[in-house]
């Protein structure tokens, strides 16, 4: 049975269809669902261009808008929880390593599952599987989910 379950986000397409099935998971098996993201320059300039509207390159990535545009991340992150339905979650902003921060929030949760997407906005070297869902299902201490 799944009574809790992480779910790692980063803005990206992939991640976002991940986030929703962690939530159809969640609802069919009234788990508990947290989710984190852990923002890197990559995410920071993908999402800082969705909010500003213009190219802002990775020198433009400064601390308060990377955290800025974390808390946007999370946000919308909110706002699919919602629309999948699930009013009961806990949200959270990492630092550091992603994967990393992943693992950490799962242990600290003891989840059953770690759910990510395949390919997200990190190192582009990682071209099959996403270097951060790779390490994920790689160090993981319970069942991964990896979405396309």
């Amino acid at each position: 049975m799944i009574t809790s379950i992480v779910v790692g986000i980063d803005g990206s397409d992939a991640a976002e269809r991940g986030l929703r099935m962690a939530c159809g998971i969640a609802k069919q098996f009234g788990a508990a669902l947290q989710i984190i993201h852990t923002p890197r320059d990559e995410t920071v300039v993908y999402a800082a261009e969705a909010i500003s509207g213009f190219y802002v390159g990775v020198n433009a990535a400064h601390q308060e808008l990377l955290r800025e545009a974390a808390e946007k991340l999370v946000e919308r992150a909110r706002e699919v929880a919602a629309e999948e339905g699930l009013d009961k979650f806990e949200a959270h902003i990492g630092h550091g390593d992603p994967a990393r921060d992943v693992l950490d929030r799962a242990d600290a949760a003891s989840a059953d599952l770690i759910v990510t997407g395949r390919r997200g906005l990190g190192d582009l070297g990682a071209l099959v599987l996403g270097s951060t869902s790779h390490q994920i299902s790689k160090d993981a201490k319970c069942a991964c989910m990896t979405v396309p």
